[in-house]
């Protein structure tokens, strides 16, 4: 079902729209390409509308991302906290995008709760928290990107995506998608690509931009976790990867080198599930996937206060590594018919 934006909710949108106002558009903390492509897209559109446009970025991202249009303008909350203050206390109207719950921008939370602007958010999590005056959520999305082209056709029908606004929604729903490999990507998925083809992107520029762009330190840290650090249990069609803060030093880590890593571990042949463990200072940062009707939200939100999709989620610990995994062992026998059914 395609999402439909022509309700009541956003009437008050548009005529919030309607004439010129200070925006501040915020998504999650370590944001990701379809975070930083709908923010930086929706950037684009409102501000081709007379808009007076910032977007605040609650901590750092990867530099595969810093080639995003309109990437240099945007405000970090933890390198720029008071500039980041000023924009959203002044903000009229502030966009919550990529995420769904005030807890997804960390320390930046104390502040998107204080504020008084009015808040419209446009995600596609699953069960979102009330805390928004208007709430735009379609979990059957195959990114916010998707959503952000739907909401800009919604309130100007006869909007010409720029280039700019093309390549950022281009690169969330890209990587959003696995690169156009799950099931979210639907013909209509499809037709809005077409769409910014004709705006002028050119697939395999940003291809290249966001997965040919790794440092040589990322590229064997790659190759480490893989040789290394990679634990398959064929008994339960499961795959684990466990890093610690010595080994992300040692491989001098940057914001964005793990992501998606554990995508490897899922890739053996006959797992169904794979996570990604982390460790950083007085908290173990996780990653799942699965594949097929194995959910690995539920398990994330059970069990290691996360939360996410169906076959992709995220979760925290904070309990050590080893406490963290052993956890995790411990679970898969209650697992064990749903994962190798």
């Amino acid at each position: 079902m395609l999402p439909n934006f022509n309700t009541s909710d956003l009437e008050r949108v548009k005529q919030k729209l309607s004439k010129p106002c200070k925006i501040a558009i915020v998504t999650h903390y370590k944001p990701d390409g379809d975070a930083m492509g709908s923010s930086l897209a929706l950037y684009d559109f409102l501000k081709e509308m007379g808009h007076y446009v910032t977007v605040v970025a609650p901590s750092d991202y990867p530099d595969f991302l810093k080639w995003l249009p309109g990437e240099n303008a945007v405000v970090n909350f933890e390198s720029q906290s008071m500039p980041a203050q000023q924009v959203m206390n002044e903000a009229e109207l502030i966009f919550i995008l990529d995420f769904n719950d005030e807890r997804r921008v960390e320390k930046m939370e104390t502040l998107l709760r204080a504020v008084n602007g009015f808040k419209i958010m446009i995600d596609h999590h699953l069960q979102p928290t009330d805390f928004c005056d208007v709430t735009f959520s379609f979990h059957e999305a195959s990114s916010t990107c998707e959503l952000v082209y739907r909401f800009a056709r919604a309130v100007n029908p006869a909007y010409k995506p720029t280039l700019a606004f093309a390549e950022n929604i281009y690169t969330g729903i890209m990587t959003d998608t696995g690169s156009f490999r799950y099931s979210s990507t639907t013909g209509d998925v499809h037709n809005i690509i077409a769409d910014l083809l004709n705006a002028g992107v050119i697939p395999n520029k940003i291809h290249e931009a966001v997965y040919d762009n790794f440092s040589f330190n990322r590229t064997q840290f790659l190759g480490y976790c893989l040789k290394e650090k990679l634990v398959v249990l064929p008994e339960f069609n499961a795959a684990y990867i466990a890093i610690t803060k010595k080994e992300l030093n040692l491989y001098k880590h940057q914001t964005g080198d793990t992501e998606g890593i554990v995508n490897y571990a899922l890739g053996i042949k006959g797992m169904r599930m794979a996570a990604f463990f982390c460790e950083h200072e007085n908290i173990v940062k996780i990653s799942f996937r699965s594949k097929g009707d194995f959910s690995v939200k539920e398990l994330s939100a059970e069990h290691f206060s996360g939360g996410g999709h169906q076959n992709a989620a995220g979760g925290k610990s904070l309990i050590s590594l080893d406490e963290t995994i052993a956890k995790f062992l411990a679970l898969l026998p209650v697992y064990k018919e749903a994962l190798t059914k």
